[in-house]
């Protein structure tokens, strides 16, 4: 075995190797499981019960079907049984939930260090009151052990439960020991740590401070290996040291004969020696002697460098996968797609990493393309007391779940309240009939009244009158013509090689379209959509590096200096050596050097240009301005937007937004603006770490102490302006070295401007601010936020927040706090937790997106539509205007109808629900529904049952009932039935608007059930005989299936 570890695991205490070996099991397929000793089990063993099993530890329990994550696995895994065996076991994606791979055994160990059991609850509160005295109900973590439950950090006082503890040396006793030569030293500092952040707890837990929890500190050599120990220790075992010299000496060292390679950092500062040229120089040098290996962080960083270097003249290479297809000949020259961090050079080898002649990268895992959608779907269902929005009926309040008796059999309907009480029952199967309102207050309209539909007849004009505007613009500019924008294949090669990042498939995708789009010979109106950080800079950079190298000038206008800003650093440091030349014109910019940079871009003496709104101002002339990016046009006032149309007419215009555009809204737009989506988070988002806790003063100072001392920033965020004054004397008490600088929206725009200058520039070390903080905003330096009542914001606002923070290469922190002692709501943990989780799922951009334009934020549109949206909710609007948008492109111009926003009821009078005895989780069962709604074709309604299955297990009655009726309803909605009701004796159907598509298919169909159908009040009554719910259903569908294929060749004729 060999173990690779820290410092920091070594030293620290853990429970003796009996208390895994007499808790750990193994479950055999074949054999019998008691589910109650499981269940008692999994609670004692430390698994925490989800509906959805998604990390190491959680389990749920479903009938016959256990979900499981045993730690040190892989993946989850699903036990079904059959009566008390087990009948089969399957490893499971924890995103899709569906089986990657079938085992025949799975073993369990505890997830947690304590085992609360009754000896170990005993043992800890004689060892507890021993330390601290008598505990009170102000103690939570001792009432909660001594209720048998979990507290969080309980595993702090580990060597309170058990009956001695030991280290990992106990358990590999002759193992030989690899370590640092600095051990020693490194030890005895973080020793000196420890015992500073004990004292700092006795010293808070003697203030009581109201603002935190009560925390009582155990003893450091309780827990951990103190110097002197660790010394004993390691004096004891075999050791080897790892000393870092020029040449090894002493009769017991051993010469690997391997050397770091070369670095071209010289190179990469100085621009004249030309970094590429000396690459390849170095290459032919050293194949004379050695065979050639270059590792490259990816597959597009090896092909750039691939032809970088053939354009230096390098021939030969070749590309390889692992260490096998190497040649060793000597003059050999192998690229790889290996992690290395730094070349070396050995006898007969030499290796170059990426990163000794680019310098270091930012390592971005490509995150797979997973169903996160379906999983959103479920996470963020509607809560009780939520605004939505009935097409037919209007602003109503979601009031829950409720089953009710249709026709004699249970039907799972959600309960609607609207104005002066009354109250709508909505079938599940209909669910697509609702919207989000995506506003927190409004009016509820009246059931059944009239001013819902006026209002929704006025709103459809608009609406059409603005797609109409929207697609003569998108029209005219398609008639227009552009200077086409090229550069060299060489000079782009090596421009992008500079990139210090692997590129997203979203992000490539983005930056082919931009160079399409600009060597097309017609004026670019592209729109670049993508979450803070993803990397929309870099496509507009390499926009303006074609535009700048085509000889032709580029202008980037930012709505706030500290943007402009901002850009002009990113610009000016990715230009530097390429000889095109970078001004700025803003606030920041004296007003000498201003002139002479407007007397430059009036003489092309420069090629970029950066600044705010002044660059729009009437005095600014162009040399020949061939390209406009516009950051956050929607945060310009009105004037500004007027001068950025007359710019616009026949030049590239960029467009970057940092707000979540739905999906919906991405249709609408497309073939009126050109739309790239950049919604991969570039770095894996698992790099923020992520904590809740309860407000504690040693653990935030703790944080923003070690923050500071790395030499970075941090935002100390609250939910409200009252909230300062109380953080800001936090902040003073408890870390008095470090300044502080505070904003809000209520200051003054210059002053509020001015501050956060400041804090860009560092002269602050902490940001104590409202929500305000610029979500553009990108501080490399500022990696720990602290959100404080984070239980008060939204998931969208948590999202976007904590994003402010992680995008270096440093490890970024976030301290999620909450009120002590206060519990929360439902609502709130599940956010909490859920944004815990959300980016191992690599679905955080796709939530915020949601989350966010459900609140109506951001409205790309413009201001005179914001009223409109609030009229009929975010998500009815969108869905209007892209019907609007469809029916003008396909040549129906007039009379915009509700054709799009219907749905045909059925009434069967069978049993149509999901039991709460197979789904137990309420949200999870109502995402189900709303995800089911959604579906038409029976390929679709397969893969749903499929998945159902796997999840939960077989399908009870009631369910696959629903799954018929949904696949009728479907039938129905082709033929253009509206209401569909059966009994034992036949169907009644009623046509949508009193119409059926074909009148003449309709009266051959009279025809031919002479005796058994006949029109009656514009209802269509066919007579059946159904001996039972089967036959029924069966029948419905063979009824509503021969009026759709009518329906369908009318169309077609």
């Amino acid at each position: 075995i060999v173990l690779l570890t820290t410092l920091n695991a070594i030293t620290q205490y853990i429970p003796n190797r009996a208390i895994v070996s007499n808790n750990s099991f193994v479950a055999i397929v074949g054999r019998t499981i008691n589910v109650k000793e499981l269940r008692a089990y999994f609670s004692k063993m430390g698994f925490v019960q989800t509906p959805t099993v998604t990390e190491p530890g959680d389990y749920a329990i479903r009938g016959g079907i256990i979900d499981v994550f045993p730690p040190g696995e892989s993946g989850p895994v699903r036990m079904d049984l059959f009566g008390d065996e087990l009948e089969s076991a399957r490893r499971f994606d924890p995103v899709t939930q569906r089986t990657v791979e079938n085992l025949d055994r799975i073993e369990f160990a505890p997830v947690s260090e304590v085992i609360l059991d009754d000896v170990s609850i005993n043992r800890f509160r004689n060892n507890y009151r021993k330390e601290f005295g008598s505990a009170g109900l102000d103690d939570p973590l001792y009432e909660a052990i001594s209720a048998g439950r979990k507290h969080q950090g309980y595993e702090h006082w580990a060597p309170y439960f058990h009956d001695g503890m030991e280290t990992i040396f106990d358990h590999l006793p002759n193992a030989v020991i690899f370590m640092d030569e600095n051990i020693e030293r490194i030890h005895t500092s973080r020793w000196d740590g420890i015992n500073d952040q004990y004292e700092a707890r006795l010293e808070a837990l003697n203030s009581k401070n109201r603002l935190e929890t009560v925390y009582k500190p155990i003893k450091p050599e309780l827990f951990y290996v103190s110097p002197d120990d660790l010394f004993d220790l390691l004096n004891n075992r075999e050791q080897r040291k790892f000393i870092v010299l020029p040449q090894p000496t002493g009769p017991n060292s051993l010469d690997m004969r391997a050397r770091i390679g070369r670095n071209f950092a010289p190179e990469r500062q100085n621009e004249e020696l030309g970094l590429f040229e000396e690459f390849a120089k170095h290459i032919i040098e050293k194949r004379k002697t050695t065979s050639v290996i270059i590792a490259s962080m990816s597959l597009g960083a090896r092909e750039r460098l691939y032809g970088l270097l053939q354009d230096q003249g390098l021939s030969g290479m070749v590309n390889i996968k692992t260490w096998k297809d190497i040649n060793h000949a000597i003059g050999s020259i192998s690229l790889a797609v290996w992690h290395l961090e730094h070349g070396f050079e050995a006898p007969g080898l030499t290796i170059i990493s990426e990163q000794d002649v680019l310098g270091e990268l930012i390592i971005r895992k490509t995150n797979k393309k997973r169903r996160a959608k379906d999983f959103l779907t479920e996470a963020s269902s509607l809560s009780v007391g939520d605004l939505v929005v009935h097409v037919d009926h209007g602003v109503g309040r979601y009031r829950g779940l409720e089953t009710v008796k249709a026709a004699g059999a249970p039907h799972d309907c959600l309960l609607l309240e609207y104005a002066n009480n009354d109250r709508l029952y909505l079938p599940v199967e209909n669910v697509e009939l609702l919207s989000r309102y995506g506003h927190e207050t409004g009016l509820l309209d009246r059931l059944g009244g009239s001013a819902w539909q006026a209002k929704k007849a006025k709103l459809k004009e608009r609406i059409r009158e603005m797609a109409d505007k929207l697609l003569r613009i998108a029209a005219e500019r398609s008639l227009r013509k552009s200077e086409i924008l090229e550069v060299s294949p060489d000079k782009w090669n090596a421009f992008c090689a500079r990139f210090p990042y692997v590129e997203t498939d979203d992000q490539l995708n983005a930056i082919e379209d931009v160079v399409s789009d600009m060597s097309s010979g017609k004026p670019m109106d592209r729109l670049i959509c993508g979450d803070v950080g993803f990397g929309k800079t870099e496509v507009a950079l390499r926009a303006a590096f074609i535009a700048a190298s085509a000889g032709t000038q580029a202008a980037i206008i930012a709505p706030t200096t500290l943007l402009a800003r901002q850009h002009f650093k990113s610009f000016e440091e990715r230009f530097r050596g390429t000889g095109i030349r970078v001004k700025q014109l803003s606030r920041f910019v004296t007003t000498s050097q201003m002139k002479k940079n407007r007397e430059a871009l009036r003489d092309g003496a420069v090629e970029i240009i950066i600044g705010t709104h002044a660059l729009l101002a009437k005095d600014i002339k162009f040399a020949n301005l061939g390209l406009l990016i516009i950051d956050e046009e929607q945060k310009f006032g009105v004037g500004h937007k007027e001068r950025l149309k007359q710019l616009r007419s026949d030049i590239h215009v960029l467009t970057l937004t940092a707000t979540p555009i739905p999906r919906t809204l991405q249709l609408s737009l497309s073939g009126v603006r050109e739309l790239s989506v950049i919604g991969t988070p570039p770095i894996d988002r698992l790099a923020i770490r992520t904590y809740v806790s309860e407000f504690d003063t040693v653990t935030l100072r703790e944080a923003l102490l070690r923050e500071h001392y790395r030499g970075g920033q941090s935002f100390f965020v609250v939910p409200r302006i009252s909230d300062l004054p109380e953080i800001e004397a936090f902040i003073e008490e408890q870390v008095p070295e470090i300044n502080h600088v505070v904003a809000h929206g209520q200051m003054p725009a210059g002053e509020l401007d001015e501050r956060m200058n400041a804090f860009y520039d560092g002269k602050f070390g902490i940001l104590v601010a409202t929500t305000i903080v610029e979500s553009g905003l990108d501080i490399p330096t500022a990696n720990t936020i602290i959100i404080h009542r984070a239980d008060m914001f939204g998931l969208s606002q948590l999202y976007q927040i904590r994003g402010r923070v992680g995008r270096s290469k440093t490890r970024a922190y976030a301290y999620l706090t909450t009120k002590p002692r206060q519990k929360l709501t439902h609502a709130a943990i599940k956010r909490l937790r859920v944004l815990g989780s959300l980016d191992s799922l690599g679905a955080g951009f796709m939530l915020a997106s949601q989350d966010l334009d459900i609140r109506g934020a951001g409205n790309i549109l413009g201001e005179e539509q914001s009223g409109n949206v609030r009229e009929v909710g975010y998500e009815l609007y969108q869905e209007m205007l892209e019907d609007a948008i469809a029916k003008i492109k396909s040549g129906q111009m007039e009379g915009l109808t509700d054709e799009g926003s219907w749905s045909p009821q059925i009434n069967l009078g069978v049993p149509v629900l999901i039991p709460e005895t197979y789904v137990q989780d309420l949200d999870v069962r109502l995402g189900l529904y709303r995800r089911l709604s959604a579906l038409a074709k029976k390929i679709e309604l397969e893969a749903f049952a499929a998945e159902l299955i796997d999840r939960f297990g077989k399908l009870p009655a009631e369910v696959d009932m629903l799954l018929r009726v949904v696949r009728i309803k479907g039938m129905c909605r082709a033929a253009g039935i509206a209401k569909l009701d059966s009994g034992p004796k036949g169907a009644v159907i009623q046509f949508y608007q009193d119409k059926f598509i074909s009148p003449s298919g309709l009266a051959q169909y009279l025809l031919d059930s002479r005796g058994t159908a006949k029109i009656k009040d514009n209802k269509l009554i066919v007579l059946r005989d159904w001996i039972n719910d089967d036959k029924k259903v069966k029948g419905a569908y063979i009824i509503a299936r021969e009026l759709a294929v009518m329906a369908k060749s009318q169309k077609t004729n």
